[in-house]
């Protein structure tokens, strides 16, 4: 069982109109509803893998109750730690020119108390799991110092994954993390960087491994991805492929990569898998997942070297 600690979920809607200005009437052309956090997208990856994801964290008790709907659909377990207020949500308008207009609406601050629940529910769960991933940011009222609080409730015996940036990310490692996935942007800001070529991306990822991650798979968007554990490098060229959304993308790789890890897989395959799914994902226009049958179908066509 891999357990997905969520502790930011968030309710997506996007909203396509011919035009947005303000004051004025608009129609809806098409409207798509994502329940969605990079912890329980990873969970609903690992379940279409054939994987059992157990997803725990945050959720809110006005419209919590649909996150459990489409993870039950999905075949997730879970288990919450239940909080007043609503799930935070964000309103994205594009209109006929691809202009964005983005709306965020914040969830309620976390109190104390459900904040200590949830490191009781990660300290129990994790015992009986095979793995733990830890992905994005912290829901409001929480600092980067309860990201590594959850890190370091979870059982020394479960392979750790995290995916975050910042001082989250630096944090963690002190811990033993098994497999961080950072994408270019993400560790730049991180390390207070510019990545410039490949002496300095390959010099960048040894600094988190200095840290203590044992692995870094990092994200390269439309170029594939590179993972090293300090001794061995490989990277993997993501194949030409219609893409219809990156959404959810880089939580996808982290589901077949850390399912992948569990298996026991080499470094070389863990990566395979990963770019794999991440490169399914971008050819869903309605989803933030991917489907299995495209993951095997990209398999056979990705090429891994050594560099």
């Amino acid at each position: 069982m891999i357990l997905c600690v969520s502790l930011n979920p968030c309710l997506e809607i996007n909203v396509e109109v011919d035009s947005l200005t303000v004051g004025m009437s608009h129609r809806v052309r098409s409207k798509r509803t994502f329940f969605t956090g990079k912890s329980l997208n990873v969970a609903i990856g690992l379940s279409r893998l054939g994987a059992h994801s157990l997803a725990t964290g945050f959720m809110y008790e006005d419209n919590g109750r649909l996150f459990e709907q489409e993870l039950h659909k999905e075949g997730v377990t879970y288990k919450f730690v239940w909080v007043d207020g609503r799930v935070k949500e964000v309103y994205k308008f594009v209109d006929r020119r691809s202009m964005l207009t983005e709306i965020v609406d914040e969830a309620s601050d976390i109190p104390s108390e459900k904040a200590d629940m949830l490191v009781e529910y990660v300290e129990e769960l994790s015992s009986g799991c095979n793995a733990v991933v830890i992905s994005g940011d912290v829901a409001g009222g929480l600092t980067d110092e309860y990201f590594e609080r959850i890190v370091a409730s979870v059982d020394g015996k479960a392979i750790k994954v995290i995916d975050t940036e910042g001082n989250k990310l630096l944090s963690s490692l002190k811990y033993g993390v098994d497999l961080v996935k950072p994408n270019l942007d993400e560790l730049q800001r991180t390390l207070g960087i510019k990545i410039t070529d490949k002496d300095s991306m390959l010099r960048a990822c040894n600094a988190l491994i200095d840290r203590g991650a044992k692995r870094v798979l990092l994200s390269l968007g439309k170029q594939g991805a590179v993972i090293t554990d300090g001794d061995k490098r490989y990277y993997c060229v993501s194949v030409n492929v219609a893409m219809n959304s990156t959404a959810g993308a880089g939580d996808a790789m982290v589901a077949a990569a850390t399912k992948a890890l569990t298996e026991g897989k080499e470094l070389k395959d863990i990566l395979l898998c990963g770019v794999a799914a991440g490169t399914a994902a971008v050819t869903l226009p309605d989803s933030i997942s991917f489907d299995k049958e495209k993951y095997e179908e990209l398999l056979p066509s990705l090429i891994v070297k050594e560099i």
